[in-house]
């Protein structure tokens, strides 16, 4: 083949490329999408690159997106670092004051700023913000109780109330918000809480109406049966979802709570997606095929195989104690 032929070739598929996404640039021309970032996009140089070419181009194609991130890592490359031991009480990681400062350092003054300067050498698009700022993210702190006791966590909450006028002026203006997981203490005003990064990220896509929410995490998506690779589900409407929570684990029943929630209070589509994959919100937004998990109001229905795998894995917790190697495994990544 000539030169000139290869060259018009490649031309015409990459224009076959930019049709086939036409459609979906104009459905989501002007909605608003929220990306929670995490997982190894945000520790892989190349992926961290790529996550931000695919933050511009939504922005340039239109849509308003808006950037929510933890940074679990991170954080635990700072704590040992600084001599800070780890401590977990019932599975849950005791949050004091030394670690929340490490906390409050690392997601506002380290994973944020890096985050809004890669995006802002481009230009001026991004603009950073912890949910502390005028008031964005306020939560309570969380009460735990093992074995029927109370059990301080320390500054760990829950989002109980977003004000997203700040979000509301960046969108106004064409920027780019970044949002740290860290919230305004409500019953003590001058203390922060560290929240969980997937449930934070829910409830600012309620509050700004988004249309999408997606969610990067560190595997295909959500698996009904790991380690069979093939359920992997590519739809699932709330309902499933809901009745398959007591299946998963620790890593994949927040994202799955977190989608529940968002489709249940006004937003359309949520999106569990593979952040591994380069341009996987591309991939997932402007495509037919799409990959990850959908979750939605109006799936079709998969009860028959949802009530199938909860009863399989209600016989083997009762068999043998609930380890990682007998849950949804796959679904397992760290909290940030």
């Amino acid at each position: 083949m000539s030169t000139i032929l290869s060259r018009i070739q490649n031309a015409q598929q990459k224009s076959q490329v930019l049709i086939d996404a036409l459609p979906w640039m104009r459905e989501f021309s002007g909605a608003r999408v929220v990306i929670k970032y995490g997982g190894n996009a945000m520790t892989s140089q190349e992926l961290k690159h790529a996550f931000v070419e695919d933050v511009l181009f939504l922005h340039h194609a239109g849509l308003k997106p808006i950037v929510v991130h933890g940074g679990g890592p991170q954080i635990n490359t700072m704590l040992h670092k600084m001599g800070i031991e780890s401590k977990f009480s019932g599975g849950l990681r005791v949050t004091d004051d030394d670690t929340m400062n490490v906390v409050r350092m690392v997601l506002t003054g380290q994973v944020q700023r890096e985050l809004v300067s890669l995006l802002n050498t481009h230009g001026p698009y991004a603009v950073g913000l912890s949910g502390e700022d005028a008031g964005l993210l306020q939560a309570r702190r969380r009460q735990v109780s093992v074995a029927g006791k109370p059990i301080n966590i320390g500054h760990v909450g829950d989002v109980t109330r977003v004000d997203p006028r700040a979000i509301e002026d960046l969108l106004e203006s064409h920027r780019i918000p970044v949002i740290s997981t860290v919230a305004t203490d409500v019953d003590e005003p001058a203390e922060v809480l560290n929240v969980n990064a997937d449930s934070a990220a829910a409830a600012l896509a309620i509050a700004v109406r988004a249309k999408k929410f997606v969610m990067l995490t560190d595997v295909e998506g959500l698996y009904l049966n790991w380690p069979d690779k093939s359920t992997l589900v590519a739809t699932i409407n709330t309902d499933d979802a809901a009745a398959l929570l007591p299946s998963l684990d620790s890593g994949m029943a927040p994202k799955i709570e977190a989608a529940i929630r968002a489709v249940d209070e006004g937003v359309e589509r949520a999106h569990i997606i593979d952040g591994r994959i380069t341009h996987s919100m591309l991939l997932e937004i402007f495509t037919n095929e799409g990959i990850g998990t959908l979750v939605s109001r109006d799936a079709a229905s998969i009860a028959d195989r949802v009530a199938e795998v909860v009863g399989s894995h209600a016989q083997n917790a009762g068999a043998q104690p609930r380890t990682p190697a007998n849950t949804n495994s796959a679904n397992s990544e760290k909290e940030e």
